[in-house]
């Protein structure tokens, strides 16, 4: 293939996911990851990609934010060893927040049958996976349903985590930077993201590496309020540093 035709391809599953990264570029085109980051310095540079630490988004995409689908098939291998190395952060017992994210998703699913926590969650499709544990108590958050997310926000939410103090809060975020902090591209999903954060004991943050870097419309927190990030061995030894001299330990899956 043509290095125009592949940068046309590119394009095209940027537009259509929302954001590419260069891992998973690399695998579907069967090039190295060195020949897809100059791809995508290509299209920067025409104008028709932003570049992004770890991929690129659609021009003028800053806050773009990709369905439930396509964020789900992105990174999807880090996701699932993030999500195995933060299940062994998780108490035997007590109670548990769980927010609206895919690799949160993939975490609860692997939560045991026998699980006894408390779990308190705004995502429907966490709840889902979580319905048939039965000796686990499962609250679900009330609120405006955002169809992109399967989330509930707004007022309801956030009256009903006004009221919690959990252990433990897993929380997932689309970009995280150490000046920038954590953010997502909706106001009212931010809202209650850290409403989240502020009703936890301790914060854990699951996020691939990709993510780095990026920053959304929406603040809600810094990364001085997480106490462990979980992210994929793509984040370097000098970035992982940098966050960890800002509080959180970092851990690489």
């Amino acid at each position: 293939m043509y290095a125009a035709e592949r940068q046309q391809q590119i394009l095209s599953l940027a537009q259509q996911r929302g954001r590419v990264d260069v891992p998973s570029l690399a695998e579907e085109f069967g090039v190295t990851q060195e020949t897809v980051r100059r791809d995508l310095s290509a299209l920067d540079r025409a104008g028709l990609l932003r570049r992004v630490h770890g991929g690129a988004l659609p021009a003028g995409g800053l806050h773009l934010e990709p369905g439930l689908a396509e964020r789900d098939s992105t990174a999807a291998g880090e996701k699932e060893r993030i999500a195995r190395a933060a299940l062994a952060l998780l108490p035997a017992d007590g109670s548990l927040l769980l927010d609206a994210g895919t690799t949160v998703s993939r975490l609860a699913a692997l939560l045991p049958l026998d699980s006894a926590l408390t779990v308190v969650t705004n995502a429907l499709p966490v709840a889902a996976r979580l319905a048939d544990h039965p000796d686990l108590t499962l609250h679900l958050v009330g609120g405006r349903l955002r169809h992109r997310t399967q989330a509930a926000v707004d007022a309801w939410a956030l009256r009903d985590l006004a009221d919690i103090h959990a252990d433990l809060a897993v929380i997932a975020t689309n970009g995280f930077d150490p000046e920038g902090g954590l953010s997502t591209p909706d106001l009212a999903e931010a809202a209650v993201k850290r409403a989240m954060v502020g009703a936890a004991r301790r914060v854990v943050l699951v996020a691939d590496s990709a993510k780095f870097g990026t920053r959304h419309f929406a603040r809600f927190a810094s990364l001085s309020q997480v106490d462990v990030l979980v992210t994929d061995t793509g984040l370097s030894d000098e970035r992982a540093a940098a966050i960890e001299r800002l509080g959180p330990e970092v851990i690489r899956a």
